[in-house]
């Protein structure tokens, strides 16, 4: 997989247009809004910039939604003045990108897309694997940022997910976790975790830089430029005979869209929690 369609110029979509040409793990970005020529314009200063910042990814633009036709992964960002694509404009447009793409993994990159992502999978039946969500991701990093602070440490020392339906309903597996090679339970007390965990919701929504790197972090791994595990929201499972909710849980991702969904250590406080945020 090399070529990546980008539904949307806005602040998200243009800055995940240039991090990703950045990155240079793509042959091609096509970078799509109907507002006027602004996926062109964008496009434009990001191959103009190519030069100086020595990547060789060609980033083109275009009005037409029919040009994400044939991408291997169409991301989903925002609209040029408009915000995040969401609630019935955002089906509406989802509804068209299967007819132009069924077979395309689709990328919810947006804080607002959950219920997108919900929909989706209920409505337009996609599959769990090609239909998700990277916003999560976005919110993992600013808590290892909060976990840094707390040890007076690095957040590229922490290591952590998290999983539920944010803001209020998310679980961080503090088991599972690390900071420097050492397990979180042991350089956080109970006290230190909780006073992060009751932090959490304030940091949702993150802002479009911070959801573009997340994005631009489930797309190398989607093309196998990274074996990283993300935490995306992905599509209700109602196999368990209750309805269920979208929700974020840490995923492998590969060129067919999710590979695995991995499952972390939990007490049964935060199992019951989860199971909380997921039904509905």
């Amino acid at each position: 997989m090399h070529d990546v369609a980008i539904v949307g110029a806005g602040e998200l979509g243009g800055a995940l247009a240039h991090i990703l040409a950045r990155l240079d793990v793509l042959t091609a970005i096509r970078l799509i809004d109907e507002t006027g020529g602004v996926a062109n314009g964008q496009a434009l200063d990001i191959m103009q910039a190519s030069p100086i910042e020595a990547f060789a990814t060609k980033v083109s633009g275009s009005t037409d939604l029919a040009t994400a036709a044939g991408a291997a992964l169409i991301v989903v960002a925002d609209r040029a003045g408009l915000g995040e694509w969401e609630g019935d404009d955002g089906m509406a447009m989802l509804t068209r990108l299967w007819r132009v793409g069924s077979r395309s993994m689709i990328l919810c990159a947006g804080a607002a897309q959950r219920d997108l992502v919900e929909r989706g999978a209920r409505e337009l039946h996609f599959a769990r694997e090609k239909l998700f969500g990277s916003a999560p991701e976005a919110l993992a990093a600013a808590v290892r940022a909060l976990v840094a602070l707390e040890t007076n440490g690095s957040p590229s020392d922490v290591a952590l997910t998290i999983l539920g339906v944010p803001p209020s309903q998310i679980v961080v597996p503090w088991e599972d976790a690390a900071i420097g090679g050492f397990a979180a339970t042991r350089m956080l007390d109970e006290p230190a975790r909780r006073r992060i965990s009751a932090r959490i919701a304030p940091l949702w929504p993150p802002g479009p830089y911070s959801l573009a790197w997340a994005a631009a972090k489930a797309v190398e791994a989607a093309v196998g430029r990274s074996r990283r595990i993300v935490s995306a929201f992905v599509g209700p499972d109602d196999t368990g005979g209750r309805r269920s909710r979208a929700a974020a849980l840490p995923v492998r991702l590969g060129p067919e869209g999710i590979v695995k969904f991995v499952t972390p250590t939990l007490t049964v406080h935060d199992r019951v929690a989860l199971e909380n945020a997921m039904t509905l």
